[in-house]
């Protein structure tokens, strides 16, 4: 009698003690377990990733890792221009009191002209 007794008391605190557990809310504290981790803050090493990632869209191979390499350690180094990229900047920095049809001028015919 006693261990049936004693039993039917166990199985009592056990079903009063899950209620009672089920029914207890989350602490505030704590993110809900279905909510979306946030995202940690970038720090600026993955900035500076992003961005050099950014500009050395199209290149491959060697080219690509030595842009990224100078690119993250700051020494970001300037794009190589055309041959006629080129020109037109030397042209612009001689250009650069003229204006009107004067620059017009001297534009197209520095332009024209075979370094």
């Amino acid at each position: 009698m006693q261990v049936l007794l004693r039993s039917a008391l166990a199985m009592a605190l056990a079903v009063a003690a899950s209620t009672t557990l089920a029914q207890t809310p989350a602490p505030a504290t704590k993110p809900a377990a279905s909510a979306p981790a946030a995202a940690p803050a970038a720090n600026p090493q993955q900035d500076r990733m992003r961005a050099c990632n950014d500009k050395a869209t199209g290149m491959k191979g060697d080219e690509r890792k030595s842009y990224m390499s100078a690119c993250l350690a700051g020494k970001e180094p300037e794009k190589k221009l055309t041959a006629q990229q080129q020109r037109m900047s030397d042209c612009n920095k001689k250009a650069a009191d003229m204006k009107g049809d004067d620059r017009k001028k001297f534009m197209s015919e520095c332009l024209k002209a075979k370094s």
